[in-house]
């Protein structure tokens, strides 16, 4: 862990208005709020949506158990305690390849009595690493319907790195019934606000790759799409019908393995 270079973790904590975050950390934060002022309204926005999404994969597809990748510090209500509230045995898999965050949810996540949740350190970037881990494979069982999420992570891969061939591995070894969900930040909504927020993370050494409705549906495949399709974060069967759609720059969606 490097207290002198900024970390998406980190920065995205202090969105939230966490503490787990340094100067430097903050900094960026900023000067990416200067450049979208409405930037900690749209952090709220897309943990909203895993809220969601999470809760309707217990409800409607019967879902009880999930991978989350690029897990990120510790926010209350987190992923297993959405679903475990419902279905108190569910168990939830974490895979982040940051030390900090691993730290923090070894100590903060604590699962239910009935269900479990277990920590992984594996990168995004190789998912048989991920796929093969035995604490994974010890806590979910790879022929059973698994809910995957993808939440404001894939944005921390260039299109080099290829993410969507990453993210059809990980759909590939997953079994029918399985659902994924994915947020992404676009600049398809205000791209000059998008832009020079990009550039305030590039100067700074992070990468922060931004993509179109287009992109994002790409990593979906030929999974089904659940309704409503992919649409503004806010958007995604939003609890308040008056929320403006259009105010978090995300895309998100669900779809589900036939």
């Amino acid at each position: 862990m490097n207290s002198g270079v900024p970390h998406s973790a980190r920065v995205y904590d202090y969105w939230l208005g966490g503490k787990d975050n340094f100067a430097v950390d903050r900094h960026v934060g900023e000067a990416m709020i200067k450049a979208i002022p409405g930037l900690r309204h749209m952090a709220e926005e897309n943990r909203r949506f895993v809220h969601r999404a999470a809760r309707d994969l217990v409800v409607e597809e019967g879902i009880r158990q999930f991978i989350d990748i690029g897990t990120g510090i510790p926010t209350p209500p987190n992923l297993h305690e959405v679903v475990q509230e419902i279905a108190a045995p569910a168990r939830v898999v974490y895979v982040d390849n940051d030390p900090l965050v691993l730290v923090h949810t070894r100590a903060l996540m604590i699962s239910s009595p009935e269900g479990r949740c277990e920590y992984v350190s594996a990168d995004l970037r190789d998912p048989a690493s991920i796929l093969g881990d035995r604490p994974l494979l010890d806590t979910v069982d790879l022929t059973e319907p698994v809910g995957l999420t993808l939440i404001a992570v894939l944005m921390l891969l260039a299109d080099a790195d290829d993410p969507w061939g990453k993210v059809t591995a990980l759909r590939d070894a997953l079994p029918s019934g399985s659902c994924l969900a994915i947020s992404h930040p676009t600049a398809d909504f205000n791209p000059a606000e998008v832009d020079a927020a990009v550039a305030a993370a590039t100067d700074a050494g992070m990468t922060l790759v931004v993509r179109s409705k287009a992109d994002v549906q790409r990593f979906f495949g030929d999974w089904e799409l659940l309704n409503p399709g992919v649409v503004p974060v806010s958007g995604w069967r939003p609890d308040d019908s008056n929320v403006d759609p259009k105010a978090a720059y995300y895309w998100a969606g669900v779809a589900r393995k036939p």
